[in-house]
């Protein structure tokens, strides 16, 4: 049997409610620009995660269909960013129930600011 150390990556991190009220400004101040100004000035800015997760937002299929997105790959994606890696997999495991919650409630202040 091998000597060898076993690797541990630390105690994964899990996002606070400050990390979920900065994102939900993020997507905010990002989804009211492309209504403001349009796709073209920001889309080359952004990664692919964040012009799809404003897409979805937005409910702009059209460029969820060119980024190969689905309601379901946008939830899967920000679950672990929303709740840390095991909270994100037992939100996935869930149906993703707890992560479309998060977005609804910034749909909805989207709308009230609109």
């Amino acid at each position: 049997m091998s000597d060898a150390k076993r690797i541990s990556w630390g105690k994964p991190r899990k996002p606070t409610d400050a990390d979920r009220d900065a994102l939900r400004e993020d997507l905010l101040t990002r989804a009211r620009a492309v209504r403001a100004d349009g796709w073209d000035t920001h889309r080359p800015e952004w990664t692919a995660g964040q012009v799809a997760a404003v897409a979805y937002l937005l409910g702009d299929l059209d460029v969820l269909t060119e980024l190969e997105e689905s309601e379901g790959t946008v939830l899967s994606r920000y679950a672990a960013e929303l709740f840390g890696f095991h909270g994100g997999r037992k939100d996935i495991e869930a149906g993703l129930a707890g992560t479309q919650a998060w977005f609804d409630t910034v749909r909805k202040a989207l709308g009230a600011g609109a």
